[in-house]
């Protein structure tokens, strides 16, 4: 496989729907890239919150963000489509397993959570909430747990409570703060990514014994490179294909090379 593939530039994480369906058929993204559309941040809007702790006078309680079974399953059948894709469940007492598997180059391969009835529909809500401990392991939704709870105004609901509807506002901008701080820290990790594939170019590089050696290595990597980093990492790997070019032409000149390769 070429560098070029292996080095391929992850995608920004974005708060709506990533790798639409489209037409024909669908191809399943490569991992890193498949990692990166699970784990990205939902539209605000579509983020449900539920009453935690509350104040002894039972006015205020800290609002927790959450995503329903029915998210889960839409950012799956986005991301990798509904056919690569399967959940099974085993049940041991109250606990309730979830085997959450996603096909990935044409295996399948599984991660696994469980959790306890629920106080809506035991059986079912315990389903959920396996489905969706499950889907964490694959990063769908794992950004939550760092989502603000804020204290908001809450109103008695049976034998429990609900946020006042007037919160609203507040909860949307909670959960948009939250997503801007994970599409941040993700895009950190792919210009870190970057970083460490020109890193690896480089080194590959300076390992090259021979202008042949080196041709063989340069030849069939550099448009993918060029494409794939960021203008000064490419530049970066430049300067020192130039170094190295001129190291190995000076050792040995059998075989020609263009020491300015275009920008």
């Amino acid at each position: 496989m070429a560098l070029a593939d292996e080095l391929r530039n992850p995608i920004h994480p974005a708060a709506r729907a990533v790798y639409p369906h489209g037409t024909g058929q669908r191809r399943i993204p490569p991992m890193t890239d498949m990692l990166t559309a699970l784990a990205a941040p939902f539209d605000p809007d579509i983020i449900s919150w539920r009453v935690g702790s509350t104040t002894q006078a039972k006015d205020k309680g800290m609002a927790l963000g959450y995503i329903d079974a029915r998210d889960v399953m839409e950012r799956l059948d986005t991301v990798v489509g509904a056919a690569n894709w399967q959940d099974r469940y085993e049940f041991h007492g109250p606990r309730t397993l979830c085997y959450l598997s996603i096909r990935v180059d044409g295996e399948w391969v599984t991660k696994a959570d469980g959790a306890g009835d629920s106080d809506v529909e035991s059986e079912k809500g315990a389903i959920s909430d396996a489905l969706k401990r499950a889907a964490v392991k694959w990063g769908i939704g794992r950004y939550l747990y760092d989502l603000a709870s804020p204290w908001v105004e809450i109103e008695g609901a049976g034998r429990s409570y609900r946020i006042k509807a007037s919160e609203r506002q507040k909860l949307v901008a909670a959960a948009r703060a939250g997503a801007s701080v994970a599409n941040r820290i993700a895009a950190e990790r792919a210009t870190d990514g970057l970083s460490a594939a020109a890193d690896h170019a480089i080194a590959q590089m300076s390992r090259c014994k021979t202008p042949d050696e080196f041709k063989a290595f340069w030849e069939p990597n550099k448009d993918g490179l060029k494409a794939a980093l960021p203008e000064l990492e490419w530049r970066r790997v430049l300067k020192a294909k130039d170094v190295d070019v001129a190291r190995l032409t000076a050792a040995k000149t059998e075989t020609p090379f263009d020491q300015k390769e275009a920008a």
